[in-house]
């Protein structure tokens, strides 16, 4: 990681249309400091950043993109290099001076100061007031693996937290590392490190109600196009962390992503979900567990009265999975019964208008002809799907129509296994209510 690796990456997100997708900050991780001056202060890097840190942001910035940057609420990073306990002042100052909009704040050698709520707060408050007292906006994304409970105390400090240990690129995996089985009598509320997606998942939907507009449950960082996981289980990674309002972050090499990886990190449907006004996580409504793994719905309201529903299929073989309005709509009746919420409803798929191939390679190739997304950022983000008038951006934001329920009728999609089907409600309206 360096300068010229950082900026590559910063073009090929705005030259492969991720900008306008609403794919905003650049965020550099470990590695990337030589220490500190006889000042106290934080030195970058010499060989990687020859013209330093404020040098790349002003380039990063000429993109109309954001830079993030990287420490540690502890003595050292997890690399081993200067971490920030005990300088935070000094710190959020040097990186507010540089045009620093991000920051990534770690875990590691944090002088046993943790192992209750209050500590880790008091510890990870410290850099939060810092950054305020700064003056310049620095979205602070706080990263802690889930230890004491961040849900409980994160929302009052920072934008984002860590509700879990380290996301690897693996589907669905007993690890003793990362224990989750409620089958096995296993905690899955244990941070843990070396977590599947399915880990993960279980643990985040613990805690849909913690989130809210600016601040927001993170499940760690994106594994697709990485490896390790087949299409199905991309795509089904990528469903559930927009449905869960998860920051969506790319580990790509963005100088080597390929068609079906763009073809997923760019479906402006599923964007449309991440980045709703209504802000709200999709919650769990059902979980069974059937041969290889389990089944899930989740729901969710969206902007405009629309809902999101997701079926998740964990099994080994595809199989039709299917809901009830009162499944959907649990949450939303008294008593959590739904109900007197009928009516009819068009059913949207979310993945029906998948970019092809042969269009996500033109647009990695550079063709003139290429067939770009619709631009999201050009229309305020995806607020222009709420407003119910027809657009030619509704098909891009809501996927294809592909069937209507009736009162007491049921949602029904096909799952492959390890896959998703991601639907959109939208409901009918009558003349008189037109």
């Amino acid at each position: 990681m360096n300068a010229t690796v950082i900026i590559q990456a910063a073009e090929k997100i705005v030259s492969l249309g991720f900008k306008d997708l609403g794919y905003e900050y650049v965020v550099m991780d470990d590695c990337w400091s030589a220490g500190r001056n006889s000042s106290g202060y934080l030195i970058p890097d010499p060989d990687k950043f020859p013209d330093g840190v404020a040098a790349v942001a002003d380039k990063i910035h000429a993109m109309g993109l954001k830079l993030g940057i990287y420490s540690s609420a502890g003595t050292l990073t997890c690399a081993r290099y200067a971490g920030s306990l005990g300088y935070e002042e000094k710190d959020a100052a040097l990186w507010a001076s540089w045009g620093i909009d991000y920051l990534k704040y770690d875990n590691c050698y944090n002088q046993g100061e943790e192992g209750t709520p209050k500590l880790s707060y008091d510890r990870y408050n410290t850099m939060g007031k810092a950054l305020n007292a700064t003056g310049r906006p620095i979205l602070y994304s706080l990263c802690n693996w889930g230890v004491d409970g961040p849900w409980n105390f994160a929302p009052t400090i920072a934008n984002s937290w860590r509700m879990s240990g380290d996301l690897f690129n693996v589907w669905d995996r007993e690890n003793a590392n990362c224990p989750c089985s409620e089958l096995l009598g296993l905690d899955c509320k244990t941070p843990g490190y070396e977590c599947s997606v399915i880990n993960v998942l279980n643990k985040a939907v613990y805690y849909p109600s913690k989130a809210y507009a600016g601040a927001w449950n993170d499940l760690d960082m994106l594994e697709v196009g990485n490896g390790g996981l087949t299409d199905s289980e991309a795509i089904a990674h990528f469903s559930l962390w927009a449905a869960l309002k998860s920051p969506l972050l790319m580990t790509n090499v963005m100088t080597s992503v390929d068609a079906p990886t763009l073809s997923i990190l760019q479906n402006t449907a599923v964007l449309a979900v991440s980045q709703d006004p209504e802000v709200s996580s999709a919650t769990r409504v059902w979980r069974y567990y059937v041969e290889g793994g389990q089944i899930q719905l989740f729901s969710g309201t969206l902007s405009g009265g629309d809902q999101l529903v997701l079926f998740l299929n964990g099994g080994s073989t595809a199989r039709e999975m299917n809901a009830t309005l009162t499944d959907i709509f649990w949450n939303d009746g008294p008593g959590g019964t739904a109900s007197e919420i009928q009516g009819t409803w068009d059913v949207y798929d979310l993945w029906a208008s998948r970019m092809s191939n042969a269009t996500a390679e033109a647009i990695i190739d550079g063709s003139s002809n290429a067939t770009r997304p619709i631009n999201m950022t050009a229309l305020g983000g995806s607020e222009s799907v709420y407003s119910q008038v027809p657009l030619p951006a509704t098909k891009a934001l809501m996927g294809s129509k592909v069937g209507t329920v009736k009162p007491n009728g049921r949602v029904t999609a096909k799952v492959q296994a390890h896959g998703v089907a991601m639907l959109r409600l939208r409901e009918v309206k009558t003349n008189d209510e037109l």
